[in-house]
């Protein structure tokens, strides 16, 4: 079966120009541009997390080889630059780290020697704050609080 040059042309015109609009679609809700082990390092593994409503995740991670926690608030959708806040803070050492500022995808890493130890951490995206209290203390049961200011 013999085709036509124009209707081949065409047709493949038309492929690209489908194609072309599937790879230029802007996903409904875009995914996160990074992970917490980018942001602390890739020896922290991840131990806790908690929702900052529905704008993203504090992620609370751990180093084995050094005992420090790291913790990383990272936006859902990253965008323009918004305030956004990590903290940690172990009270038995009354140890703590932060970092804040206007992030367009996260704030963060910030370090604590934790090991053996209840940790306290959270962090802000806009006006939604999460908190966690002692938690990663074995038999305890944490407190989770998140509020909008």
């Amino acid at each position: 079966m013999r085709f036509n040059r124009s209707v081949l042309t065409a047709a493949a015109f038309a492929a690209l120009a489908v194609g072309a609009t599937t790879a230029l679609a802007v996903p409904a809700s875009a995914a996160p541009n990074t992970t917490p082990q980018k942001v602390c390092g890739s020896a922290y593994k991840t131990v806790n997390s908690a929702p900052v409503g529905s704008l993203g995740t504090i992620y609370l991670t751990y180093n084995a080889s050094n005992g420090k926690n790291c913790v990383a608030t990272i936006r859902q959708n990253p965008g323009t630059a918004v305030d956004m806040s990590t903290w940690i803070y172990v009270p038995d050492t009354d140890q703590g780290a932060q970092d804040y500022g206007r992030y367009t995808s996260y704030a963060g890493p910030a370090y604590v020697y934790g090991k053996g130890h209840c940790v306290d951490w959270g962090g802000q995206i806009n006006n939604v704050y999460t908190q966690v209290t002692g938690s990663n203390c074995a038999a305890f049961k944490e407190q989770r609080v998140t509020f909008t200011r």
